[in-house]
Parts: structure tokens; C-alpha cells; sequence
């Protein structure tokens, strides 16, 4: 209806206006014929429709004008949320930003002889075979095969197993394919950290080959060994959370939850030197 009014209201006006118009020229060229009283009768109700027409054509321009103009306030009132929205997200990452490298700052004042690398996570293993991870960071940024990954507080993610040009791919603490020297910060025992297939899933690893003589209990803090001068010394690994005895009755070993999220880590530093 709206549509119809705005393409034939003014036909509407004009029409109207053109018969009130023929009517009372005619009533004037008549003068005092008979007829003029007759079509001034008929003039009549035809001004009287032409000023409705005016009137009413008039309320529908002005009501649709303020539709559109309110139309318009609104979609201009929700492009401005959408920037602020936009604004908003990016305040909050440099907020976060800040934040890690706040953390890295504290982290490279107790390490300082370590070089690291910012990269942001890319994509996540798909499968339940692995666990690795890819950053936006390769050769090309001084990664190399073997460096490790640790999260904004100095806590291990993984280590680098591929180094291409501009990515590489990080397997996690949590794969099976992953050993490396662990040892129990406490006692300072020495062990070998292994990913297994079954903790795994739970985002669990463990500490194999204790001493017999180990003393860990619950809560013990496990951190890199260094041993083989292959990965830095003291980089935090996790806790344990339990102890088990093999089914043979001589060995055991111990569950440890890593310390860093690495379900959700999404930025991460690549230790590419630690003067060794």
C-alpha cells in the first residue's frame, strides 16, 4: 500500500485537482447561465475531495518520509554498534596481548638465557592417534626441528618436529611419539616423560622409568632434566597426579597433568636458543 502511494499519489492529487479545476472555470465562463450554479454544485464536493486528497497524499509522503528517515537512523545506529563491537574486540586482545607479554617479560627475566619466538596456533591434530599442533611460525623466524614450545608462563607445550617456511608442526607432551628427560623438581630424581595412547584422551602424560628409590608423592612439581643436552633444563611440565605400580609389581610410574592448556592455548613462544 505504501509502495501504491508513493508511485500514484501524486496522479491521484493531480487528477483531482484538474476536474475541481474544469469544473469551476466552467461555472466562471457560464457567468449567470443556469448551468454555472449547477457546476458549482458540482465544483463542490470535488475541491472538497481535492483538498482531502492534498491533505491525505500529504500525511503519506510525510509518514513515509519519516519511516525511511527512521529506517535509515537505525541502520546507521547499527553500523555504529558494529564498530564499537569490532573496537571493543580489539581492545580486549590488546588487553590480552599485553598481558602475555607482561608474563614473557617476567618469564625472560628468570630465564635470560633464553631466545624465544611469539607464534599463534593455526590448527589442532584431528585425530586421536596424535597430539600436535601447528603455529604460524618456521624457518623463515629462526624455528628450527627440536626447539621447544612453552605457553606465556614457561609451562612445556611440546617440541618442534617440522620446521617449514612459515609454520611448523608442534607435537604436544601428550603424544606417544614424544620423549624427552623429565625429572621430579622436589627430589630432583631423573625419569623419562612419554606420551601414552590412553592418557592421552584424558590430556594426561606420564613419568616412566622412576629410580626405585623415588620418592615422588601427589602434587610433586615435574620439569625438563635437560639430560642429553638436547631441550632446556627446569622448563615446567606438570604435576603428578598419581602414582602406579605396573602389573609385574616392580615398576611404576606416574600420571602427570601438564601445567599448560594445551587443548587452548592459542599463542604460544618457541625457545630457538638457551645457551647451551
Amino acid at each position: 500500500m505504501k509502495q501504491f502511494f508513493r508511485n500514484n499519489g501524486g496522479l491521484l492529487l493531480v487528477a483531482a485537482v484538474l476536474l475541481a479545476g474544469v469544473l469551476t472555470v466552467g461555472a466562471y465562463i457560464l457567468g449567470y447561465h443556469p448551468l454555472s450554479g449547477a457546476l458549482e454544485l458540482l465544483a463542490t464536493p470535488f475541491r472538497a475531495a481535492s483538498s482531502a486528497v492534498t491533505g491525505w497524499t500529504q500525511e503519506q509522503y510525510d509518514k513515509t518520509f519519516r519511516y525511511e528517515q527512521a529506517q535509515a537512523e537505525i541502520d546507521a545506529l547499527r553500523r555504529r554498534v558494529a564498530e564499537l563491537e569490532q573496537d571493543a574486540i580489539a581492545g580486549q586482545e590488546a588487553v590480552r596481548e599485553n598481558e602475555r607479554m607482561r608474563d614473557l617479560l617476567g618469564l625472560a627475566e628468570q630465564r635470560p638465557e633464553l631466545q624465544y619466538r611469539d607464534a599463534a596456533v593455526v590448527r589442532r591434530a584431528s585425530s586421536n592417534w596424535t597430539s600436535d599442533l601447528t603455529i604460524d611460525r618456521g624457518a623463515s623466524g629462526g624455528v628450527e626441528a627440536g626447539d621447544c614450545v612453552i605457553d606465556q608462563y614457561g609451562h612445556l607445550i611440546g617440541v618442534v618436529t617440522q620446521a617449514d617456511l612459515n609454520s611448523s608442526l608442534v607435537t604436544t607432551i601428550l603424544d606417544p611419539t614424544l620423549e624427552l628427560g623429565g625429572r621430579i623438581a622436589r627430589t630432583d630424581e631423573d625419569a623419562i616423560l612419554e606420551g601414552d595412547f590412553s592418557l592421552m584422551l584424558e590430556g594426561l602424560t606420564r613419568l616412566s622409568y622412576l629410580p626405585e628409590e623415588a620418592r615422588l608423592v601427589t602434587g610433586d612439581q615435574v620439569i625438563t632434566s635437560g639430560l642429553g643436552g638436547m631441550y632446556p633444563p627446569g622448563l615446567a611440565v606438570g604435576t603428578v597426579r598419581s602414582l602406579i605400580t605396573e602389573e609385574d609389581g616392580l615398576t611404576r610410574y606416574a600420571q602427570v597433568e601438564p601445567a599448560a592448556d594445551i587443548s587452548g592455548v592459542q599463542y604460544v613462544y618457541v625457545i630457538v636458543d638457551y645457551g647451551a
